[in-house]
């Protein structure tokens, strides 16, 4: 019963970010960019009042309801295809799962330091392997071979980074953009952890 609240609120950042994927914000990000963040806050709190075990426990629950969306995303036909593609669906799963576990054991190290350095590295190193892995195995040309149908050249159109810098894949702009706001995201979101800690431990009192 305790792990409820934070399998619930997972449960609604994986369905938020998965439908909120699907809309353009700029030429870099999508609206999902500003939601998935927040499932760190969220394994990060049950890490905190719970321990690693309850966190893994919320991270799988979350892991479940992403493969439960991307199979509905499959059936659904888009004006290109389907609006998920298999490829797109592993990513996106191997990326959530590694990169949430990978944040639960960093926290867990770090647990008993200053209040914000747990949630803080925990949740850059955690972001950071999960926009690595989900735009590498979702468009990088070397890894066309993981689903051979599914046409990701566009991805691999060499255009300025981020409009300004070097030329690269535009995938390496569209993963820039996507790290940096969830570093931002993640930065912001020691507030709400403070501030649930300060409240639990006022109702302590």
């Amino acid at each position: 019963m305790k792990l409820i609240p934070g399998i619930l609120g997972m449960a609604a950042v994986v369905v938020a970010s998965n439908i909120l994927v699907q809309f353009l914000l700029g030429q870099w990000l999508t609206w999902g960019a500003f939601t998935y963040p927040f499932a760190f806050l969220i394994t990060d709190l049950t890490n905190r009042f719970y321990g690693a075990k309850a966190a893994r426990k919320v991270v799988v629950a979350g892991f479940i309801t992403g493969l439960i969306c991307s199979f509905i995303g499959t059936q659904i036909e888009g004006e290109f295809g389907p609006l998920v593609t298999g490829r797109v669906a592993f990513a996106s799963a191997m990326a959530f799962l590694l990169a949430q576990m990978l944040d639960v054991e960093i926290f867990d190290r770090l647990r008993h330091g200053s209040w914000w350095r747990a949630p803080l590295i925990s949740s850059i190193f955690g972001a950071m392997l999960d926009t690595f892995l989900f735009f590498t195995v979702a468009f990088s040309a070397a890894l066309i071979w993981l689903e051979p149908a599914n046409d990701v050249s566009w991805a691999g159109g060499m255009l300025p980074l981020l409009g300004y810098g070097p030329e690269v894949p535009l995938w390496v702009s569209l993963a820039v953009a996507d790290w940096g706001v969830k570093i931002a995201l993640v930065v912001i979101t020691l507030i709400p952890f403070r501030a649930v800690l300060r409240r639990a431990r006022a109702d302590m009192v």
